[in-house]
């Protein structure tokens, strides 16, 4: 499933003769003629398309490498789009595909069912989306891993190909090299900051604060409200339910660990079990003083979400 690096090494004659120097000119031009943001989605879009792909798409990671978040997709006619859905992920749910990321390895996934245990987080998030078969490349600057790029193959298994794997290398270093080089792309950070997504907090008195779900840590009922935890320390009486909440918050991002709280999975910074009678699990969370109980129930979920 993951080639060593000689896929990196074919030339532009091979690429050639499997029809992709028209691709990476085409990238170039675009990189050149227009703003990155424009740029890559016409990259994105010509790519899937040359290809024969049901989808292509990129995600970027965030500075620490702790979260991601879809940034551009492209979908055959008839295929669902899913580039909303992950956005401010933590990245242990791809944690199997982000080790060989880092790596500098091309991932290729002829047969998502069959992905290894090690990877069922990602494996049951690919076949949500319908993945049969999926590419995915690392784009570096650097030698910093910056963004992922790659293909979805939906309505039929494929088998993709060195020369598949080198065209996206190739368009993913003139997409590093123009997004993470040059200077900022002002269109670009005016579209990452308008995409973030923001929370309205019903605080009393008739007045609403607006935060990030990245600042969200934590929300756990308090009678007919709900306590929420914030990762500047802060705690505030929401007047909403915490089933409001259940509804409200990316079940991408969000876990519930017990009846009465949900925790932003982000935030998590350690899980205690303690052995006796009473054998119970108790969840550490960052800006958090008090640990909070895991449910039974919500354990082996809760394990599969961290790659634990």
């Amino acid at each position: 499933m993951i080639p060593d690096k000689g896929w990196k090494n074919r030339t532009l004659a091979e690429i050639e003769h499997g029809g992709g120097l028209d691709s990476l000119a085409f990238a170039a031009l675009s990189i050149l003629g227009q703003p990155t943001e424009a740029a890559i989605g016409d990259i994105v879009a010509h790519l899937g398309a040359a290809a024969q792909a049901d989808r292509c798409w990129m995600f970027e990671y965030d500075s620490e490498h702790t979260r991601f978040r879809n940034t551009h997709e492209w979908c055959a006619r008839g295929v669902s789009s899913h580039v909303e859905d992950l956005q401010d992920t933590p990245v242990a749910m791809i944690a199997w595909l982000h080790r060989q990321l880092l790596a500098g390895k091309a991932v290729m996934i002829d047969d998502v069912a069959r992905l290894p245990a090690a990877a069922r987080a990602l494996r049951r998030e690919m076949l949500r989306q319908n993945d049969k078969s999926v590419l995915s490349v690392p784009i570096l600057y650097e030698g910093q891993l910056r963004a992922c790029i790659g293909y979805d193959a939906v309505r039929e298994r494929r088998v993709w190909t060195d020369e598949d794997a080198t065209l996206l290398d190739l368009c993913g270093r003139l997409i590093g090299q123009s997004r993470y080089g040059g200077y900022p792309d002002p269109e670009a950070t005016q579209g990452r900051q308008s995409q973030e997504p923001l929370v309205y907090l019903s605080v009393g008195g008739g007045r609403i604060r607006g935060v990030p779900l990245r600042a969200i840590v934590a929300v756990r009922s308090d009678r007919n409200e709900a306590r929420v935890w914030l990762d500047d320390g802060s705690v505030v009486i929401d007047r909403r339910p915490l089933h409001a909440w259940r509804s409200l918050l990316p079940a991408a991002t969000f876990l519930t660990i017990h009846r009465t709280a949900i925790v932003h999975l982000v935030h998590i910074a350690g899980l205690d079990k303690h052995g006796g009678a009473g054998f119970h699990w108790e969840l550490r969370l960052r800006a958090v003083e008090d640990r909070w109980p895991v449910s039974r129930q919500y354990r082996k979920e809760l394990v599969e979400r961290l790659g634990w």
